[in-house]
């Protein structure tokens, strides 16, 4: 090929090049009067009104169950009745301990008393010098009988003193006897009011002591009692019952799930451990069987008033306020639509698989219908379904379609049209529905606005 032929295709490509694609065609629409409804979706969990897992008190063996699986009962019948002599052999030794905190304890004389300390009185005798040896003898086997050894090295001094004063005067002898009398007198009356004082604080001391054993020992009587009466196992409330506990099935398959994700060599190893039992084999409950304190027997499940928990996400949930109407899809019910009214929204996040965070909204779960209208049956707790809450809602709102919105940056836009060319027109929305946006301020209802091909638009361009 010659260098001549070869500028002409050049020349060719590059005005091919050079040419501008044709223009995305657009499409306009009218601004209207309509009502805009606007939803949140999120997955939720069906719950009973309220749920009781009864447990076993105390070691022991299932003696009778009065009730099966799927039983409807009432409050106080009684679900199971468990023999324990640990519990029974607990209370015998409470009450016992208790009998024996009661029993009063005495100290000194009779009543509680403490004995008093008494010295025969010394005479003046005829025969002076006998007697008042005698007295003297007396006086000192008295002294030394006296279990307080101040008090009694005190008296036997006081003895040896009136002696020598006696033989050094005779004549005085009644005086000093009267005297050494009103001394032992005085002497006793305070060691009785000093030893009164003591046993007093002591009986006040001991009876501090008793009560506070008997306070522990009648606890101790009043918790045995509780077991042994728990023994005989009743519904705190009417409901449905399970026997053992309620989410043991539910554990299990979830455990399984997440075993099936591990790789081959590690998924036969923890698989084994899973199915391992750790007490009685898979938690069965049957007449006979052994169970430890704390064991499952039964669950009651309240169902007379289900509820929904839904996981609401971050950008949606302070649309949501308590009497939120909604409305409830379940896969377990094709084709059914129950009724859901918000009776509560909480404030702990919690975070989701994407990072960002939802909250839990719970819901009071009403009548379903299928779309023949015939009546749906009542979901079972546990169950998942997908929640549509109606957020807001506007009568009589200026509205446009979903797709004449666009955003530029901060801002929200529409092109509309004026004079036959693009007109850019910064709007602000109110309740956002699935295909209309209603649109507080920027355009009014007659004008027309651009819904296909919205984001090409530029200022200006022809939209004839």
């Amino acid at each position: 090929m010659s260098r001549g032929g070869i500028i002409p295709l050049l020349a060719v490509l590059l005005a091919a090049g050079c040419s501008s694609p044709e223009p995305r065609r657009t499409q306009v629409a009218m601004v209207t009067r309509t009502t805009v409804s606007e939803v949140v979706e999120a997955p939720a969990t069906v719950g009973a009104r309220a749920t009781a897992t009864l447990t076993a008190p105390a070691p022991g063996t299932v003696a009778r169950l009065y009730v099966q699986d799927g039983d409807t009962v009432k409050k106080g019948q009684i679900l199971a009745r468990i023999s324990s002599p640990q519990a029974r052999q607990q209370l015998s030794a409470a009450r016992k301990a208790d009998r024996q905190a009661s029993r009063p304890v005495s100290f000194g004389g009779a009543g509680g008393a403490p004995a008093s300390v008494r010295l025969p009185r010394l005479r003046l005798p005829a025969s002076l010098d006998a007697h008042v040896s005698q007295s003297f003898a007396r006086a000192r086997k008295a002294a030394r009988s006296i279990g307080d050894r101040t008090t009694r090295a005190r008296l036997l001094a006081a003895i040896d003193a009136a002696e020598q004063r006696q033989r050094a005067q005779r004549r005085a002898l009644g005086e000093v006897l009267d005297g050494l009398t009103r001394s032992i007198d005085q002497s006793l009356s305070q060691v009785s009011g000093q030893v009164s004082a003591g046993m007093s604080g002591l009986s006040a001391s001991m009876a501090s002591l008793r009560a506070a054993s008997r306070s522990q020992t009648r606890a101790a009587v009043r918790a045995a009692e509780q077991t042994v009466d728990a023994l005989v196992v009743r519904a705190p409330f009417g409901g449905v019952v399970t026997l053992g506990g309620a989410s043991s099935a539910g554990s299990a398959a979830g455990l399984g799930a997440l075993v099936s994700q591990l790789p081959a060599g590690l998924a036969g190893q923890a698989g084994a451990a899973a199915a391992a039992p750790a007490g009685r084999s898979g938690g069965t409950i049957a007449t006979g069987v052994p169970v430890a304190a704390g064991d499952p027997i039964a669950t009651v499940t309240d169902v007379s008033v289900l509820t929904l928990s839904a996981d609401v996400d971050e950008t949606d949930v302070l649309l949501v306020r308590e009497g939120t109407r909604a409305e409830a899809e379940f896969d377990a019910v094709t084709g059914a639509t129950y009724t859901a009214t918000v009776t509560g929204v909480g404030v702990t996040p919690k975070e989701g698989a994407t990072g960002g965070v939802s909250y839990p909204v719970r819901l009071r779960l009403g009548r379903g219908s299928y779309d023949d209208g015939g009546a749906a049956p009542a979901p079972k707790p546990g169950m998942s379904a997908v929640v549509r809450l109606a957020v807001r809602r506007s009568e009589n709102a200026t509205a446009v379609p979903a797709s004449a919105i666009v955003t530029s940056g901060r801002e929200t836009i529409v092109w509309a049209v004026r004079g036959g060319r693009a007109e850019r027109r910064v709007v602000r929305l109110g309740a956002q529905g699935d295909a209309v946006v209603e649109i507080l301020s920027g355009v009014s209802p007659g004008e027309q606005v651009v819904v296909r091909g919205a984001d090409a638009v530029r200022p200006g361009q022809s939209l004839s």
